[in-house]
């Protein structure tokens, strides 16, 4: 492998090189521009907030996801023999295997027990966010997609062995990656996520109608409830998104983080700029009452999609979790006619509120031959579970199984 002064370069087959980058500003914006999904203008890709160009260097910039905080930034660039950018990989080499949410702990410790080293690896996803995007990113013009992506498939593996690291995990990737990393030989697994989705409602109550009625009730007492005591809810995106709010959020993000987690993932700045770089692509949905904001939770808009992210209370109040959280989400998908709310990680008490079960995929390269015959074994019985799983939730969602009764 080549060494360059910003990076290891490595020829692939094609006699492209794969360079690796220790931050995102390694690239220009420019060119992490010309990659699909990166971008607002790019509807045919369906832009994705998460893998753009300021999200990811807000991570870094802000402290958040740098090698302090265990990840260190080893981005992949596939260069064509003239110098061209032709893909990306947004890639950390990790020291734990936190803020991933796709869980290895178990690989992890089974191979420290057995005398090898887990750490470091590395990680292709985006730092604390459990959404599904491009991971394997390619040019949105003048090549095949297909075959890039076989390349950085490739690439990716090449590197992961050349490095000596225990192994390489691609998460949230959508199929088409999966596809190319499972020919490279990484491993395949699934899990389970809750997304809604808008088929065309005009409003929430075109959506009520198609739940079964005792859950339609159910919902409608729960939204009730869940904004007495004089509750309101405040939409702030794009100029209405003050340095006040943020900090209104941001002590409800870490006072429920705290709880929950023992360390939140994002600082305060990490807010500050995401706010000042993308704020028509974020919506807060602020819970007020007695004239302050007492609880939110933060989405990030995508070109056809709501992505829920974090959310934190200063207050505690029945149901007011679910309205904030999910049928605020709601209530927004159909305003803006956006097809999908995904609402994170986990969760099936999304379910009765009008999520459907959604597979989530990820690949993984695993160096150690006996290390990666046991995981293989494993996600074999995992993806049958998941799937066993998904049917039966599905069986079980609150839609009706038949055609409106008169007097529903």
């Amino acid at each position: 492998m080549e060494r360059n002064g910003d990076g290891s370069r490595e020829k692939t087959d094609d006699e492209y090189a794969i360079r690796a980058a220790a931050s995102i500003s390694a690239f220009t914006e420019d060119e992490w521009n010309s990659l699909a999904g990166t971008t607002r203008d790019d509807a045919k890709n369906g832009y994705n907030p998460f893998i753009s160009y300021n999200f990811l260097k807000t991570m870094e910039e802000s402290g958040c996801a740098i090698g302090r905080s265990g990840w260190q930034g080893h981005h992949l660039r596939l260069e064509a023999p003239d110098g061209a950018l032709l893909g990306a990989v947004p890639c950390y080499a990790k020291s734990h295997s936190q803020g991933e949410y796709v869980f290895d702990h178990g690989w992890a410790d089974a191979f420290e027990r057995a005398g090898g080293h887990y750490y470091p690896k590395l990680q292709v996803s985006v730092p604390f966010t459990p959404v599904t995007g491009p991971r394997l990113l390619v040019r949105r013009a003048g090549v095949d997609p297909d075959v890039v992506r076989r390349a950085l498939a490739s690439g990716l593996k090449a590197v992961t062995d050349k490095l000596g690291v225990s192994s390489a995990h691609v998460t949230f990737a959508p199929q088409a990656d999966v596809a190319a990393l499972e020919e490279a030989g990484f491993l395949h697994r699934t899990d389970q996520q809750f997304h809604f989705f808008n088929d065309g409602y005009a409003c929430y109550d075109d959506f009520l109608a198609t739940l079964a009625s005792r859950k339609r009730k159910a919902l409608k007492k729960e939204r009730r409830e869940a904004l007495s005591c004089g509750i309101s809810i405040d939409w702030l995106t794009g100029k209405d998104l003050t340095e006040s709010a943020w900090d209104d959020f941001f002590a409800f993000y870490m006072d429920t983080g705290g709880r929950k987690w023992g360390r939140p993932y994002l600082n305060r700045r990490f807010f500050s700029l995401i706010g000042e770089r993308m704020a028509d692509d974020i919506l807060l949905v602020m819970a007020k009452r007695g004239g302050r904001h007492i609880a939110g939770a933060i989405n990030f808009i995508g070109s056809d999609a709501l992505y829920g992210r974090n959310w934190g209370c200063i207050e505690d109040h029945p149901f007011l979790h679910f309205e904030v959280c999910y049928h605020q989400a709601i209530d927004f998908a159909i305003d803006r006619k956006l097809k999908v709310v995904e609402a994170g990680a986990q969760g099936e008490h999304k379910l009765a509120r009008g999520y459907k079960p959604v597979t989530m995929h990820s690949a993984h390269y695993i160096a150690h031959a006996g290390l990666r015959n046991a995981v293989a074994d494993y996600l074999k019985r995992e993806r049958r579970d998941v799937a066993h799983v998904g049917d039966y939730l599905e069986a079980h969602s609150p839609f009706r199984k038949g055609p409106l009764q008169t007097g529903e």
